[in-house]
């Protein structure tokens, strides 16, 4: 799940060279120190000899490979499983993908047991001051009257009473609810984001089998599928936008000029490449067809 997250599978994983990339960092922005100890980092990395120069290209922050890690991320947790001699993030995918599970081992990822689940809340549960860091024992949880979304019992698998668990709620409390472990906290200290530790579970689930969430997120304008996003990509560029690649990826020059266009079609100009966007361009077409 988190080498689908990062690049797609090693389709897209960075075209910035990393010495040049985090050098400028180094020299400029608020983060100047980080970045020296990424650069000199980087160098150290070339001087061993497990990377060439010219396969050190990746995020324009420095991130590389197909899970991309920091440099230093990488000094401290990548590993050789394919056993060459070296640590190889960018061409061998054994490499990286033992050095990311070496990651969440190190962060306390436990074996066998579950990131968390969905949840439903019963009606009228006060949420406030609840969040993934309040964790309490799944005992407190099942006397307050939270079930599995999915209607199974809430403590099964490797779970105990005493496991800790927090309410997360992404969406506020019309939204999913979910009960989060220790597991989660491994993924999410992989990027500090909620809504990204929430992505790489989710995906992992979906890969062994497990269904969407059974509770729709609350929102008027519903998201699109990688295909749906690729419409709206071939509407911008009929639009005359030069947003790249029609890839489905909707990257910062596409969400400009859906906030153009949003702006142009009376909407809230949110940048968001959702439902809204996708049925206003197909009106518009249809009616010009209909001319």
């Amino acid at each position: 799940a988190v080498w689908g997250v990062e690049s797609n599978y090693g389709d897209i994983s960075g075209k910035y060279p990393l010495l040049q990339a985090l050098g400028t960092l180094s020299c400029e922005g608020r983060r100047q120190s980080y970045f020296r100890g990424e650069f000199f980092t980087t160098l150290r990395i070339l001087q061993r000899g497990d990377l060439r120069l010219d396969q050190l290209k990746g995020s324009w922050a420095g991130a590389f490979g197909h899970t991309q890690f920091m440099p230093s991320t990488y000094d401290r947790l990548a590993v050789d499983f394919d056993g060459d001699g070296r640590r190889d993030l960018v061409s061998s995918v054994p490499d990286a993908l033992a050095s990311t599970a070496n990651f969440l081992k190190q962060a306390g990822w436990q074996t066998g047991m579950p990131w968390g689940f969905e949840v439903q809340l019963p009606p009228g549960m006060s949420v406030s001051g609840e969040g993934r860091r309040n964790k309490r024992p799944l005992s407190y949880w099942l006397a307050q009257g939270l079930t599995r979304a999915d209607g199974t019992a809430l403590i099964q698998e490797n779970l105990s009473s005493n496991t800790p668990a927090g309410l997360m709620l992404p969406a506020g409390a019309t939204g999913p609810a979910f009960l989060v472990f220790k597991n989660f906290d491994a993924i999410y200290s992989y990027n500090a984001a909620e809504s990204y530790g929430l992505a790489i579970a989710h995906l992992s689930d979906r890969l062994q089998g497990a269904g969407p969430f059974l509770t729709a997120w609350p929102t008027d304008d519903p998201g699109t599928s990688r295909a749906e996003r690729r419409e709206i990509q071939q509407f911008l560029l009929q639009r005359g936008y030069d947003i790249g690649a029609v890839d489905g990826l909707i990257g910062d020059k596409s969400r400009q000029a859906i906030q153009q266009e949003q702006t142009r079609l009376g909407l809230n100009p949110t940048g968001r490449a959702g439902q809204q966007i996708l049925r206003a361009f197909r009106q518009e077409q249809a009616r010009r067809m209909m001319q």
